[in-house]
């Protein structure tokens, strides 16, 4: 499981350190789960969460990010996964979902869910998989 952080990058949770508005452009313009998404809601998401961001050691600039929504006890629900598209490819995808779920370890979890249309492979190096029992899963909203 190939999950290092490629030299030259480094992964942070302080809030201060995120561009809300870069995070905005990024998922309202190019995620296909977001795409629309309003500022406002996208800033009030950021506030409630627990969020990673990805910085070129160098410049210092965002390359990337992912949120986790829990309660800190028993479950999190993986989200807003991006990573810029000139920084893809160097495996930071992987290496930021991997500390995510470093990060959540201290917390003992019970269960911790994502939805992905096409990244599969990136959530499966770090351990996630398919739901063992889909049936027993319901959904408010949209699917």
């Amino acid at each position: 499981m190939d999950t290092e952080l490629p030299d030259g990058y480094e992964i942070s949770t302080d809030p201060a350190r995120l561009d809300a508005a870069l995070i905005h452009r990024w998922l309202s313009e190019d995620a296909y789960w977001a795409l629309g998404r309003p500022r406002e809601k996208q800033d009030r998401a950021i506030a409630h969460s627990l969020n990673f961001g990805v910085y070129d050691g160098a410049s210092g600039a965002q390359v990337g990010y992912a949120r986790l929504v829990t309660d800190r006890a028993t479950f999190g629900w993986l989200c807003d996964v991006y990573i810029a598209p000139a920084a893809r490819g160097r495996g930071l995808g992987t290496a930021l979902a991997a500390a995510v779920r470093g990060h959540l370890d201290e917390y003992g979890l019970r269960r911790v869910l994502l939805a992905t249309a096409d990244a599969h492979e990136v959530y499966a190096k770090v351990g996630f998989e398919p739901l063992a029992k889909p049936e027993k899963w319901m959904a408010l909203g949209e699917q």
